[in-house]
């Protein structure tokens, strides 16, 4: 179904300006062939008031980009996962600062790496247990296969943890990080990981039912989500985009085929953190939900103080991120943003020297999909690509200085 779009003039937004964004992309990344192709939404005051479709979202088969088109939306599956815990939250299942132990029992024995290589790990004891809030702010110890830069990470690679599309299970995961030790004491530092997958297992544990159907019957058939999910079945083949990454000449070279690639089938782990594909449609009416408080079209998906907690900075003593973090991820390289319950959260201009309004949170994905809302100015803008490694090219800086002035009453 197409999206309804209003004039930008409707909801205060300039039509002259919102333009720079198809000029700046198709004269600086999609016609030197950086990208393939981009689906930019602009919406405010719950109405869309841009969404433009560029450049071709399948280079090998001379498919154009389009408004339905499916995207791997990787990790900016994580506020998804996020939201359907706290959907637990709300029914007393848990606390944030419940230790993780108590419902993954495998975990009760979790220690700090100290040196060694798996299996072989010399290990102390945490400082203390890790929490549901610790894995909601990715302060558990945990971390990422693909950060190659310790020991511990090294054995994620080794035992294929975390990875979208392999072939362990949600338990299979736990099972093995039970036996593996933690980068640092929980709560003392940041690191990105596979925290949010966790959390997907505990949305299995607190509802009795697996994820992907815990997440199709509370949050995409409410919200109408019709094209997300963990894999792009056959009749929708033709809307999936091809994803790419850079040969050594910096040329474009096919990095998942749209045909039969990782998301063609059904998975065997279905990831938290980085699983799903969705459409522009899809998320705006996810975002939508979020800056409503928790509601779209008659629809409750959580209550208005669930997404205040959510959106506000978690990080100890008022922290950000480059405080905190223990590597340069490139979504972490920031000054000025916190983080809350599933989103980087904007400390305000006097701290991040960007623009943007204070309370504003956002997220991003490996394919340099981002997304970020600002209640302040009630606005939705969600950036759509396929194109990996994210932080090559610095897609929401830029959309943020040519969106913000286009805000004129």
């Amino acid at each position: 179904m197409p999206m309804t779009v209003v004039r930008p003039e409707e909801v205060g937004l300039s039509s002259q300006r919102l333009a720079r964004i198809e000029t700046h992309l198709a004269s600086r990344y999609v016609q030197p062939g950086k990208i393939a192709g981009a689906l930019t939404l602009v919406a405010r005051q719950g109405k869309i008031a841009y969404v433009e479709p560029l450049g071709m979202m399948d280079l090998e088969r001379k498919k154009p980009m389009r408004e339905d088109t499916i995207f791997r939306i990787f990790s900016m599956t994580k506020p998804i996962t996020s939201v359907a815990l706290m959907t637990l939250y709300e029914q007393g299942y848990f606390q944030l600062n419940d230790p993780v132990h108590k419902f993954i029992p495998e975990w009760r024995n979790l220690a700090v790496y100290q040196g060694g290589n798996h299996p072989l790990f010399i290990t102390q004891p945490v400082e203390r247990p890790m929490t549901v809030r610790d894995l909601m702010t990715h302060m558990s110890g945990l971390t990422y296969s693909f950060m190659e830069r310790t020991n511990v990470d090294a054995a994620y690679r080794k035992l294929d943890i975390g990875v979208v599309g392999g072939k362990s299970s949600l338990k299979d995961m736990i099972q093995a990080l039970a036996g593996l030790p933690l980068e640092f004491s929980p709560g003392t530092r940041w690191n990105y990981s596979v925290s949010t997958d966790v959390l997907g297992y505990l949305v299995e544990v607190f509802s009795g039912r697996p994820f992907d159907e815990y997440l199709r019957t509370h949050i995409f058939e409410p919200l109408h989500m019709e094209d997300t999910g963990f894999w792009v079945p056959p009749e929708k083949r033709d809307r999936f985009a091809a994803s790419y990454s850079r040969n050594p000449d910096k040329s474009l070279k096919l990095e998942d085929d749209p045909r039969d690639g990782l998301f063609t089938r059904r998975p065997s782990f279905l990831s938290g953190g980085g699983g799903l594909v969705s459409t522009a449609a899809d998320y705006y009416r996810f975002c939508q939900m979020l800056l409503n408080g928790g509601e779209l079209d008659g629809e409750r998906i959580l209550g208005p103080r669930t997404i205040e907690l959510m959106t506000m900075n978690h990080l100890p003593g008022g922290r950000d991120l480059t405080d905190l973090t223990v590597s340069a991820y490139s979504q972490t390289a920031s000054e000025g943003f916190g983080f809350g319950l599933g989103f980087s959260i904007h400390l305000g201009a006097d701290r991040s020297q960007v623009i943007g309004s204070e309370g504003e949170y956002s997220w991003g994905g490996a394919a340099s999909t981002a997304f970020w809302i600002d209640p302040r100015e009630d606005l939705i803008v969600i950036f759509l690509t396929q194109f990996m490694p994210d932080g090559t090219f610095n897609f929401r800086g830029q959309l943020k200085t040519i969106i913000y002035p286009a805000i004129v009453d």
